[in-house]
């Protein structure tokens, strides 16, 4: 039997390194991609067009220098440690304030730790950002479990708030008594769970592009004001194509992701479509084309497309969700079931021009101290408006220090 080199609570350095066969694989895959038919005249209102995936399917594989983003993520400090036997993940940038405040900042789906790269900066080094050195973060950033390089995931099991307490022993382990929280989409599940847990240690949670779902309890649509009427019937509108197969067949789904990166590329680029603004904009009007690929990069060179969806079936599927509940359907019985424990812990929420959050539902579910609307943005503010997620992070904790 071979002996382990180092205790499960180790902390360990890490760097990316993705060996050169493996950007020749990728290469090569691209080149011989078997592109489908087409119906005429339906540009994105069935999928992905054709000929706007094979430029940028192109342009992945002759223009797109990985090496170059390698170097850019490797540049921050990143470790790797292991947790409840999940292998994790993550970014440590101390401020050079010494009394900055400690801050963990979450991912979504299909996201990754290097969704907040134009963030860490000016969140770290304020002084050197023309911002008040009173405002500095170290910032701890993890790649969640099953997520890039926080993988394999430790068995089945691992929802909200079990990584909730995955991170909370992470923390521990860096020796952050105190610390915040930011998250979004999946981020933002994960950080009230892990202020329930450890309401005494957590100083506030900022959230964007978060959900708080109707009940089913009867009147809770009735009275909306016309914002929240509007993102009700959006949440209703959703394309939830994407939702439903990592749900109940991740697994399944994983096969044609993992195996073709055109196929993998294409499920995340829509997600760039739908959910950037402004909503009738290509991806790259909102977020730069080569920051989209070092984000499918990263899923790709890691074989995560499977591993990363379980979270929606933990959440979804193996919670036994009642959808009609989740969807505000009046069943009997129903009312009540999906309204979590209303967490205590003071939050901030920031809701850009795309976000679907109903504020009466995020008030009954959180103890919302800040509630700030943009005019612009979509679900990726660290990538869409750094700058307005910065200044709305400063002035929660600024209000809670």
């Amino acid at each position: 039997m071979a002996q382990h080199t180092h205790h499960e609570d180790t902390i360990r350095p890490f760097r990316i390194e993705i060996p050169p066969a493996a950007l020749d694989d990728l290469r090569a895959r691209l080149a011989n991609t078997r592109w489908p038919a087409e119906l005429p005249g339906v540009g994105w209102s069935r999928g992905v067009p054709v000929g706007y995936l094979r430029e940028l399917a192109d342009h992945w594989r002759t223009g797109y220098d990985w090496r170059a983003r390698e170097a850019a993520l490797n540049a921050h400090p990143q470790f790797v440690t292991t947790v409840d036997g999940q292998r994790l993940h993550f970014l440590h940038v101390r401020s050079p304030e010494p009394d900055a405040t400690p801050l963990m900042l979450l991912h979504g789906w299909p996201g990754t730790f290097a969704d907040f790269l134009d963030v860490i900066g000016p969140l770290t080094d304020p002084r050197a950002h023309g911002g008040d050195p009173a405002d500095a973060f170290h910032l701890v950033i993890p790649s969640l479990p099953g997520f890039g390089f926080s993988t394999p995931l430790a068995g089945p099991g691992m929802n909200a708030a079990r990584i909730a307490g995955v991170l909370a022993e992470l923390m521990a382990r860096l020796g952050y008594p105190r610390y915040g929280l930011q998250g979004y989409d999946t981020g933002s599940w994960v950080a009230p769970q892990l202020a329930r847990l450890a309401p005494e240690r957590v100083i506030g949670v900022h959230l964007n592009a978060a959900i708080a779902f109707p009940t089913g309890a009867e009147g809770e649509t009735e009275g909306l004001g016309d914002a929240d009427q509007r993102r009700w019937q959006r949440m209703r509108d959703l394309n939830d194509a994407y939702l439903q197969c990592n749900a109940k067949r991740p697994g399944t789904v994983a096969y044609g992701l993992h195996d073709s990166p055109v196929g993998q590329l294409a499920w995340i680029v829509e997600k760039f479509k739908e959910l950037t603004w402004p909503e009738d904009g290509l991806p790259e009007d909102a977020v730069d084309r080569d920051v989209i690929l070092t984000d499918v990069s990263l899923y790709w060179f890691t074989g995560t497309a499977g591993s990363a969806a379980q979270i929606y079936y933990e959440e979804i599927s193996a919670a036994d969700w009642s959808e009609d509940a989740a969807w505000g359907e009046e069943t009997e019985g129903d009312a009540g079931a999906w309204a979590p424990e209303r967490g205590t812990v003071p939050t901030g929420v920031l809701l850009s021009a795309h976000d679907v959050t109903v504020r009466p539902w995020a008030e009954r579910d959180h103890h919302v101290v800040s509630w700030t609307e943009l005019a612009e943005g979509g679900h990726f503010l660290a990538m869409e408006a750094p700058d307005a997620l910065v200044e709305d992070v400063r002035a929660l904790f600024r209000k809670l220090r």
